[in-house]
């Protein structure tokens, strides 16, 4: 004879379900990069135990490294400086959907052109600063922004992939820079330029330190002050313009613009160009307020920093500038950490939770409790 046995149901009393968000809040953003530090922070930790490290003397000494005094907060801010601009070369592409990975290239780019002002030379060598500075950095603008049209115009016109375009780029830049450092403007087959005059030089602080006596010894140069205003007039550009209303809108919903009327190929150059542009002014103020010549390795990767930098700030002009000091510090702090990778690995590890907490934005987590969870069947 056949047997019915009682089965209990062990269904969990409650269900998970991701749902699409149909309205993001407005402190989910910085609640998301904020926790993308953290963790990222968390399992930086985790590797250096892993590796017998002390994590938290290693990050100790960052902070202490980066801003423990006046002097080296001073430092870095110059590195923050070059990171402002192509953080929002980076930000301004990206609102488009435009995925500019080449702001290293047109960084090289800048510094070539901004160069070339003086090695040519284009304006005499006894021309005052106020003379050579602004044609520097017209031409380094002019020539990030060229690096900046190749890829634009092919994506606008011939539909090509911006990511490989730009990237493939960089190595051409870099290559062509070499060739002018060693075989055309070499000093004595040395692998960088002549120094320039003292009227390429972007002023710093230091230089005016018998009025200011505080600023003795302080590295910082004009260049952050190009750096915020570009700031400024970027966030106004995205929020309180017509341009940037349509980029805007082109990089939410292309269809809609289209139907709107509004010119997609011609602004995918122009914002293509433009970030070229603001990349370019990365490379001018390196060159004319740190190193003072053209020379290999001028740049320890900023244009790919930047990328994280824009993501880091959720594309906000603003908030690119203390992003943009974090790293600067991360960066500085790399001389004096070993092993020296430390804060490479950080700065890959929050990348990495931004790509990962991204779904955070596009989606949310609910849990429902189940009303026959643990019944007998």
């Amino acid at each position: 004879m056949a047997t019915t046995a009682s089965r209990r149901n062990y269904q969990l009393p409650f269900t998970i379900r991701i749902e699409p968000r149909l309205n993001v809040p407005g402190w989910l953003g910085p609640a998301v990069s904020l926790g993308a530090i953290v963790v990222a922070l968390l399992l930086g930790a985790i590797v250096l135990s892993l590796v017998g490290g002390n994590p938290w003397a290693a990050y100790a000494h960052i902070a202490r490294a980066a801003f423990g005094d006046l002097g080296v907060f001073s430092d870095t801010l110059v590195k923050a400086t070059p990171l402002i601009f192509v953080g929002l070369a980076c930000s301004l592409a990206f609102r488009m959907k435009l995925w500019n990975i080449g702001a290293e290239g047109q960084f090289y780019a800048g510094a070539l052109g901004a160069s070339a002002v003086v090695l040519i030379p284009i304006v005499p060598p006894e021309a005052p600063g106020w003379v050579t500075l602004p044609v520097m950095t017209i031409a380094g603008l002019v020539c990030g922004a060229l690096w900046g049209f190749i890829p634009g115009w092919l994506k606008a016109r011939l539909k090509v992939n911006e990511i490989i375009t730009t990237l493939m780029l960089n190595y051409i830049i870099v290559a062509l820079t070499n060739f002018f450092v060693f075989a055309v403007w070499s000093e004595g087959g040395f692998q960088m330029s002549k120094t320039f005059q003292k009227a390429a030089w972007l002023p710093r602080l230091a230089d005016f330190a018998k009025q200011v006596p505080l600023f003795r010894g302080l590295t910082t140069h004009a260049g952050l002050i190009l750096a915020v205003i570009a700031a400024v007039v970027v966030w106004y550009i995205l929020y309180r313009s017509r341009w940037g209303y349509e980029i805007r809108l082109i990089g939410d919903n292309p269809k809609a613009a289209e139907y709107a009327g509004i010119n997609i190929v011609r602004n995918t150059v122009l914002v293509m160009m433009t970030s070229g542009a603001l990349a370019g002014l990365a490379g001018m103020s390196e060159i004319a307020g740190v190193v003072h010549r053209l020379q290999t390795s001028i740049s320890p990767g900023y244009g790919f920093t930047g990328i994280i930098i824009a993501w880091l700030a959720k594309l906000n002009p603003l908030v690119v500038i203390f992003v943009s000091i974090l790293f600067g510090g991360l960066i500085l702090a790399g001389r004096e950490i070993q092993p020296a990778g430390v804060p490479r690995l950080i700065q890959g590890i929050i990348l990495f939770m931004l790509i990962a907490s991204d779904v955070l934005m596009r989606y949310r987590v609910r849990i429902a409790r189940n009303a026959d969870a643990g019944v007998e069947e």
